[in-house]
């Protein structure tokens, strides 16, 4: 059967769009009264963020020609299309929206739920708010022309700055984090419309005038999808020509991180799901309009970099939008398009720690954390407001103090010990990565329950035929998502030891977890 339990996985995405909160079990529903339309700037306003704008260095590094490097995103787009499709299915069909945690509960057991919710909260959701981190410091460093490898121990302090001060901003107020997410929206679409203009407009002196170029030349000198020396950030150069097929898997595997970091909150479309007035027809209808364009402005972005920046730039920028408008207009307009940027990535943090805290609320009042961990508008065991929870010392029962804790943060109330919590882990991955490093465990942790999730969705057409599917992809849809997304991990896995030997050490520290604390309250419960 499937959990009854609030999904730990049930708002935001990984961009900081603020998401319209979803019905699930314990709550009441949402009225229907969003249309096709709604859905279309709802989906492609949670996954267009920063990453578009940080990616291209780290996929570009990857990969023999700026051609192949289009594929990829291209590739990435398909991945969230047919990935979109399917959890809309599974979103539709199975109770609890918004997160594969009930999906996996449903389809294996609860333990697997159990180790998505653990691996979000330890991995995936610390990784996401550290590179962030490091690419809003990374933005300014470019914007000032520094150089952020002579300087890598003060970069990690400031990134580790900017992460306090965004867990400050939301512990100060809920509202206040869901009011600056709608601002920052505004500056998100602003920015990509000026990228893609830019790039416009050196196509179109370079047309009337004869060849006249205001870009970095490489892009009408060069042919795309020739192969050259791709340039790493350590100054080491990769001989495309001398790469055998399976290590070229590997880094093509890295480059398709990269690209998925960008796409990230496809599996979030299923959330509007709960307010359309005919979720069968709706809700794929705004997924095939809306990734599709989220497809074609990626594209396009990238193409810009391209043509505004010399090739061997690209591979070694972790900030490439700031880099490309610098080398196109100068500093000082650059120094416009990094405020703007870092504003994007700063709603991005905000957006993703806001989620994060939430995330950890909800475990610790399935029991499934520390009690403690689970209170709003407390600093320890300090009470710091009049509406402060103590989920740990509550007399409630699991359903209770979940929705006790929900209502105060809807209230305002802020979980400040689980954004601490989240701000120390966050703070581990600065210090002991890098964004290349962290965008491949990143994307490891993630495509590991994705792949599981769709492949379970398989799993389901043949055990329960019956299951009323609302939306319901022809069988090949999920069956190219779990082939390309398995081969990748695997492939990512080898290609990145260190990454996965890490995400198998949370896996296995949250089955211990489990073992201990969560069956065995479960068994003291059932004496």
């Amino acid at each position: 059967m499937a959990s009854e339990s609030t999904p730990l996985l049930h708002e935001g995405d990984q961009h900081g769009s603020s998401l319209p909160e979803v019905a699930h079990t314990t709550r009441s529903t949402f009225a229907r009264r969003l249309n096709a339309k709604h859905a279309f700037v709802l989906i492609t306003t949670i996954v267009i963020g920063s990453g578009v704008f940080s990616s291209p260095g780290p996929v570009d590094a990857n990969v023999p020609s700026p051609g192949v490097a289009l594929l990829v995103w291209l590739l990435g787009g398909f991945l969230a299309w047919t990935g979109a499709l399917t959890m809309a299915e599974l979103g539709t069909a199975i109770p609890g929206e918004g997160g594969i945690q009930p999906y996996l509960s449903h389809i294996y057991g609860e333990v697997w739920g159990f180790l998505a919710g653990w691996s979000w909260i330890v991995a995936t959701m610390p990784a996401t708010l550290a590179i962030l981190s490091i690419v809003f410091v990374e933005s300014v460093y470019s914007a000032f022309g520094w150089d952020s490898a002579r300087d890598g121990l003060a970069q990690k302090g400031w990134s580790v700055l900017v992460l306090v001060i965004v867990t400050i901003a939301n512990s100060i107020s809920t509202k206040t984090s869901t009011r600056l997410g709608d601002f920052f929206v505004v500056i998100k679409f602003s920015t990509i419309f000026l990228l893609i203009l830019s790039g416009l407009t050196v196509l179109g002196v370079f047309v009337a005038q004869h060849g006249r170029d205001l870009g970095g030349g490489d892009w009408y000198k060069k042919r795309w999808f020739a192969a050259r020396d791709s340039v790493l950030p350590d100054g080491r150069l990769v001989d495309w020509s001398e790469v055998g097929a399976w290590e070229l898997l590997g880094f093509f595997s890295t480059a398709l991180y990269a690209s998925l970091w960008s796409f990230s909150g496809w599996d979030k479309a299923n959330y509007v799901a709960a307010e359309l007035r005919n979720p069968s027809k709706q809700l794929p209808l705004s997924v095939n309009t809306a990734i599709p364009t989220i497809i074609l402005c990626y594209l396009a972005a990238n193409t810009v970099y391209y043509i505004l920046l010399p090739w061997n730039v690209v591979s070694v920028t972790d900030a490439a939008a700031v880099t490309a408008i610098s080398h196109f207009l100068g500093q000082g307009p650059a120094f416009f398009a990094t405020i703007l940027i870092c504003l994007v990535i700063a709603g991005s943090a905000l957006g993703n720690s806001f989620v994060a805290g939430r995330m950890t609320v909800a475990a610790a009042n399935k029991r499934w954390l520390p009690g403690f961990l689970g209170s709003v508008g407390e600093i320890g065991r300090w009470k710091v407001s009049s509406g402060a929870v103590d989920a740990e010392n509550s007399d409630e029962d699991e359903g209770a103090a979940s929705e006790a804790a929900n209502e105060a943060m809807d209230k305002g109330e802020a979980p400040i010990n689980a954004l601490v919590l989240n701000t120390l882990l966050s703070s581990l991955y600065i210090l002991l990565g890098n964004m290349r490093i962290l965008l491949t465990l990143n994307g490891l942790s993630e495509y590991s329950f994705f792949f599981l999730t769709v492949t379970g969705a398989i799993i389901l057409r043949f055990r329960e035929p019956d299951l009323h599917r609302p939306i319901k992809p022809p069988l090949v849809v999920p069956v190219l998502f779990a082939l390309i997304s398995g081969f990748v991990v695997v492939r990512g896995a080898l290609f990145a030891p260190v990454q996965a030997a890490v995400l198998v050490g949370v896996w296995a520290v949250g089955f211990v977890w489990w073992a201990v604390r969560v069956h065995g309250i479960e068994r003291l419960r059932s004496e």
